[in-house]
């Protein structure tokens, strides 16, 4: 029983913060979809690529289901997959995102948690693993980057928020002035810590 319902409660999260990340991408030029936003050049379109290589890799090859379409090596890891080249289009990227949630759906939903898996890149004694494990670690792994591209959508237009039905008008008056509040307070604490 519980079982069922840890599954299908990770698997629900799991499906809500794909489309979270995929909805960071809306309305966005190409260029800003793909431009670099951080000194490390961490670009929106690229977490999404990103995302669907580690889907595709960890509910793919883990528990021997291999991705159908050809993945690089996992050993030859390049950063490829944080960035969208100039021959990608959104709709690739997009379209392979959504198959990767295809299989990775169906392996869920194929196999148990305790179904054994091996992560042939991660360190000893932990490369034998389950699928709990695995869709803990991707949620994780879909969250984080889901937080990035809502920094870096704020930092682009404003617009924030975990689904489009929780998104406010922006206030830039009130934004500043809760800003405001919060400089001040970092300078007031500043002399305090010196």
């Amino acid at each position: 029983m519980i079982e069922d319902f840890a599954k299908d409660d990770l698997h629900g999260r799991l499906r809500r913060d794909r489309e979270a990340l995929l909805w960071k991408l809306d309305g966005l030029s190409e260029y800003d979809a793909r431009r670099p936003l951080t000194a490390t050049g961490t670009n929106l379109l690229g977490l999404v690529k990103h995302v669907a290589t580690v889907e595709a890799r960890y509910f793919g090859e883990v528990f021997d289901r291999p991705f159908p379409e050809p993945l690089p090596r996992w050993q030859d890891h390049d950063g490829s997959d944080l960035w969208a080249a100039e021959d990608e289009t959104r709709e690739q990227i997009i379209g392979f995102y959504q198959r990767t949630w295809e299989h990775s759906d169906a392996t869920i939903d194929e196999l148990p948690l305790d179904a054994p898996g091996h992560v042939p890149w991660w360190p000893q004694p932990r490369p034998n693993t389950n699928l709990f494990a695995v869709l803990v670690h991707v949620l994780g792994e879909t969250v984080r980057h889901t937080g990035h591209a809502d920094i870096l959508r704020e930092g682009l237009d404003g617009r924030t928020g975990l689904r489009p039905e929780y998104e406010q008008q922006i206030d830039e008056e009130a934004r500043a002035a809760y800003r405001a509040k919060i400089e001040e307070a970092a300078r007031s604490a500043a002399p305090l810590r010196a």
